[in-house]
């Protein structure tokens, strides 16, 4: 029987386009490394899959003549791999018909990345300027996929019983985050948006809560990586729902 339990860590974070090369992201990559010693993503894979060590790789980087997305960077460490990647999110699946910039990050799921998972997350989201993102275990999407409407006459929850989450372009804001993971970061625009933080409602979530430098957020759901096999973490995860309902389009702002 083959091994369905994730193997890595995935980040994905929102941000407005990318213009050209405007510093970002190199500045994603240093944050990661930052939150994670040891870590060095100085190797990139061409298209046809040759693998090229970058003796100076922000020089190399800056180089670059960016079209909306940067290249994939990793460490060539197949025991532990981690990489990071911009691509070109098309306006015509965002809110309000804006283009966006997607970066799309993996560490390994060990202690060491779990332990620096809200830095990582945060060193990503600060970089990129984003708006919103989420760290969660491998194969999480897919989970998030069966919340996700297709039409008006389709169910009311998913087959684990949580909410039916809006189409991404339906959304009202560019900051509406469309989901809840794991690990979320929730930029001060976004944070407005869904009304976070209440402290009279909030005391739990803020217990396992962090500022950013920009003002937002970035907010744990539950004390180790998300695993909707486990009941109280489904549990958590319906509250957070219920919490914010303006997640996923569910409630007009």
């Amino acid at each position: 029987m083959p091994n369905t339990q994730p193997k890595a860590l995935i980040i994905i974070e929102y941000a407005p386009a990318l213009l050209g090369n405007d510093g970002r992201p190199a500045a994603i990559v240093h944050g990661m490394e930052r939150a994670l010693p040891g870590l060095q993503l100085r190797w990139t894979t061409s298209e046809d899959g040759q693998r090229t060590l970058l003796s100076d790789r922000d020089a190399w980087l800056a180089q670059q003549k960016l079209d909306g997305e940067f290249p994939l960077l990793h460490n060539c460490d197949e025991r532990a791999f981690a990489s990071v990647a911009g691509w070109a999110g098309p306006a015509s699946s965002a809110p309000g018909g804006q283009a966006r910039l997607e970066v799309h990050a993996k560490l390994p799921l060990n202690t060491e990345c779990i332990a620096a998972a809200a830095a990582v997350l945060e060193g990503v989201a600060e970089g990129a300027h984003a708006l919103w993102g989420h760290l969660s275990p491998e194969g999480y999407g897919g989970e998030v996929s069966q919340q996700v409407r297709h039409g008006a006459h389709g169910p009311e929850r998913s087959p684990r019983g949580l909410p039916m989450l809006d189409m991404p372009w339906n959304l009202p804001a560019p900051a509406t985050p469309h989901f809840i993971g794991w690990l979320n970061h929730w930029s001060a625009a976004a944070a407005q948006v869904i009304g976070f933080p209440d402290p009279a409602r909030d005391a739990d979530l803020l217990s396992r809560s962090r500022r950013t430098a920009s003002g937002g957020w970035i907010v744990q759901l539950t004390d180790s990586p998300l695993d909707l096999d486990k009941p109280a973490h489904l549990d958590a995860l319906l509250r957070a729902y219920e919490r914010f309902p303006m997640i996923g389009g569910r409630e007009a702002p």
